[in-house]
């Protein structure tokens, strides 16, 4: 099957993936979708990825595999390809939709375009799995773009959470393919007898992950599989780590009249981090708190300054045994000049 053109859309019978892949892939997926009567809903966007994971799907899931297709409406030729993945779907009979609607003005407090296109992808794809009754959302996200987003969040300086990379499952959605290569996934395409939808945005540099996508083939030391695996494992440790916080919350942290207090004494550094943020976040709900600026706030805090994140004022104090105390309270208004 060929890719959309401006004057035709030829669908041509689909050989199957390889019966290895296949079981391979019904591994894969067991290990993050384990409801054996609920439908699972594909994320297509027409890509080699995707189109992959679509055609592996059906294999192994039948008639509880749907999918759909989102348009941001950012590119012209969009709706075309939209059109040919409902083709494709159509000749394997898979249930196919696709979504569209008005892309957001911001996403929280970002306008970034990639940012709000991702939202809206997710908030559609949300909702249309509620429609279906699809128990969860599957993406093409592989062990290429693991490293991929690793490396960009090495080079943000970014933290434990950051740096556990794309997760196996976030919620309702799942990436069965964290463990395969993009190059096996566009095998399977080629030997299937489909040309993919070939989206030129993921070779504009003007995006940090094409320009990261064009420089990683080169660095031949790099192991994209074992990458996953370690980001795995950072993603382990993250929920430990969360875990924890959730625990700490209730053993030190008192809410009362307006005022959080927090009892940091003898806590590590990172959990005194994390309970200072959600204390922020307790009073002042829309902070955009960067993780920076809360470590700055916790070696202030230390200090005995008095430091305001947000609209939340952190200050030190001391309880009846001198042990320390953050009490967190809404900063009054800013005069203006």
């Amino acid at each position: 099957m060929s890719p959309p053109s401006a004057n035709s859309r030829t669908l041509t019978p689909v050989i199957a993936p390889d019966p290895a892949m296949v079981a391979r892939f019904a591994g894969d997926l067991a290990r993050v979708f384990a409801d054996p009567k609920a439908p699972l809903l594909i994320a297509v966007s027409g890509g080699p990825d995707s189109v992959a994971l679509l055609l592996l799907a059906r294999e192994v899931l039948g008639e509880r595999c749907v999918a759909a297709t989102v348009d941001h409406g950012l590119r012209a030729e969009a709706a075309d390809e939209a059109r040919w993945v409902a083709d494709l779907c159509a000749g394997i009979g898979v249930p196919h939709a696709i979504l569209t609607g008005a892309l957001p003005d911001r996403d929280g407090r970002t306008r970034n375009v990639s940012a709000r296109a991702r939202a809206f992808r997710y908030d559609l794809l949300r909702a249309y799995a509620e429609t279906t009754g699809a128990a969860a959302i599957a993406t093409a996200h592989h062990a290429d773009d693991q490293v991929e987003t690793v490396a960009m969040r090495l080079n943000r300086g970014a933290g434990l959470s950051g740096l556990a990379g794309v997760r196996s499952g976030n919620g309702v959605v799942i990436r069965p393919l964290l463990g395969w290569r993009r190059d096996e996934l566009a095998g399977i395409v080629k030997v299937c007898g489909i040309t993919p939808v070939d989206d030129p945005s993921n070779r504009d540099e003007r995006f940090e992950r094409a320009r990261l996508r064009a420089a990683l083939p080169t660095a031949t030391w790099i192991d994209p599989v074992a990458w996953t695996r370690s980001a795995a494992a950072l993603a382990d440790a993250e929920e430990a780590l969360a875990w924890t916080v959730e625990r700490l919350w209730s053993e030190r942290c008192v809410i009362e009249e307006g005022t959080v207090s927090m009892s940091p004494a003898g806590l590590p550094f990172e959990l005194r981090r994390r309970l200072l943020g959600r204390c922020v976040t307790e009073i002042d709900p829309d902070a955009n708190l960067r993780g920076s600026a809360v470590a700055q706030a916790v070696m202030a805090l230390k200090r005995g300054a008095t430091v305001t994140l947000g609209e939340a004022l952190c200050q030190p104090s001391l309880d009846a045994r001198d042990e320390p105390v953050w009490r967190f309270v809404r900063a009054r208004p800013r005069r203006s000049s």
